[in-house]
């Protein structure tokens, strides 16, 4: 991965221009593609630090393009919207991606998104000897590994910082404002629907582990389990 490349996908150049303007004044390097196949052979290619991802796209859109890159890599999405509609956020979001904005965007706030996504994606905690065991469920913080039994589950790199972070604080109910301060930063732009998007997906792939994520109405999440 090219640690300052930042790719720019949209069918308008005048957007091209001006996001690239803005990034590279703060030292990144950009690359651009005005559709999504065009998108796709460059992410494959370029190994981008971030895409910066339009969903009305010709040729392949959006949300397509986001989810063949998700089902291969875990780089930052953000992802751009002409309409400011909770279904295209919500749908960006359950895709894998880790921001939105809705255009038209000021360029300084894109730069802010940019570098505390990048921020955030560095891994959050040294490394730990021993792992934490939770009924059935095995949590390794240093190989960032997480077992149910014998069974390996794949999580991507914000579940796995989300599910550590309930267990950190196992029983102990965390609201949605206090797991994005956590798990993606005090200063990570998104609304706190990425948190039960994201809580959606791990609860999906922990079917059969005797500890869960708990919802509590009104106020959070916690991470429970049988005796």
């Amino acid at each position: 991965m090219a640690s300052d490349t930042i790719l720019v996908v949209d069918d308008e150049q005048n957007i091209i221009e001006l996001a690239t303007m803005y990034l590279e004044q703060e030292g990144f390097r950009v690359i651009s593609a005005r559709d999504g196949a065009i998108a796709l052979d460059k992410a494959k290619a370029d190994h981008p630090a971030l895409i910066v991802l339009d969903l009305m796209l010709p040729k392949i859109d959006g949300w397509q393009v986001c989810r063949k890159i998700r089902s291969e890599s875990d780089v930052p999405i953000i992802m751009l919207t002409a309409r400011d509609d909770d279904v295209d956020k919500i749908v960006g979001l359950e895709l894998g991606a880790d921001d939105y904005m809705t255009k038209p965007f000021n360029p300084r706030e894109l730069v802010a998104r940019v570098k505390a996504i990048l921020r955030r994606a560095e891994p959050r905690r040294p490394a730990q000897a021993s792992s934490i065991r939770i009924a059935n469920l095995i949590i390794d913080p240093a190989r960032r590994t997480v077992y149910v039994d014998d069974r390996e589950i794949e999580l991507r790199t914000k579940e796995f910082d989300l599910l550590m972070t309930l267990a950190e604080n196992d029983g102990i109910v965390l609201t949605r404002e206090k797991l994005l301060d956590l798990v993606w930063g005090f200063d990570f732009y998104g609304q706190t629907r990425t948190v039960d998007v994201h809580v959606a997906h791990v609860r999906d792939k922990l079917k059969g582990s005797q500890a869960t994520i708990e919802t509590v109405w009104g106020v959070g999440y916690k991470l429970e389990h049988k005796p």
